[in-house]
């Protein structure tokens, strides 16, 4: 694990290319909002939903 600020660095360039890239971003959050409404609250479900919305947005979003 990392220490407490490069966990926190890691978060800020984390933040800092999701808003460079926002058609990616609304996918992936579009997608576990669907999935959240039909029910879905499972953390790790969730996720899964969101890794695949995001590998299967076009190669010019990755």
């Amino acid at each position: 694990m990392f220490d407490t600020s490069t966990t926190a660095l890691l978060r800020a360039v984390l933040d800092e290319v999701w808003e460079s890239d926002v058609r990616a971003r609304t996918r992936v959050a579009s997608k576990i909002l669907e999935a959240a409404t039909g029910g879905e609250m499972s953390p790790e479900s969730l996720n899964q939903v969101g890794r695949q919305a995001l590998s299967q947005a076009p190669t010019m979003w990755r």
